[in-house]
């Protein structure tokens, strides 16, 4: 019994060892590279006309996962050159190109990351609300300067006005 199974042994190792091919073939790795934004060149048209929307989302309930989601899917876009999405105002600021991005692709893909989010209150502007400076309560401008306090009420919005625009105080 014993002769047998080492006898069954050479043989199997013999086989095994008869067995090999001398073909030896190349090893082929695969290495990941990440790639950060910074990295890639982004294909904006330098004269291209960009137009900035303002408009709000409804139906959003986290900030993680729908206000940054929509953001992404924007920023992905062609022609879009920047998208943010305050979750807090339920607001989203973009700016795109208007040769490739019209207000209505804007919508529908909003509407496509999920049907829960609905576009209301689409409009273009000159500056979003976040670029905007705030008024001062106690604006002084020279139009108000040397009036009385009933005219001061009077102008109190021009006033207003030229606070938010940035222009310099008078002395």
């Amino acid at each position: 019994m014993k002769t047998l199974k080492n006898i069954f042994i050479v043989s199997v190792l013999s086989l095994i060892i008869s067995s090999c091919k001398n073909e030896t073939q190349p090893e082929v790795k695969t290495v990941d590279v990440e790639v950060s934004k910074k990295d890639v060149a982004q294909n904006l048209d330098p004269n291209a006309t960009y137009a900035k929307v303002e408009f709000g989302i409804d139906g959003m309930t986290c900030a993680m996962g729908c206000a940054k989601t929509i953001e992404k899917k924007m920023a992905k876009m062609e022609g879009v050159k920047s998208a943010k999405v305050d979750f807090d105002k339920r607001l989203a600021m973009v700016e795109y190109d208007e040769a490739k991005v019209t207000p209505k692709s804007l919508e529908e893909t909003v509407t496509k990351v999920a049907d829960i989010y609905k576009v209301k209150d689409m409009q273009k502007v000159d500056s979003f609300e976040s670029e905007k400076k705030a008024c001062k309560a106690d604006c002084d401008k020279a139009c108000c300067a040397n009036k009385t306090e009933a005219e001061k009420a009077a102008c109190k919005e021009d006033c207003k006005k030229a606070c938010c625009s940035g222009e310099k105080k008078a002395e």
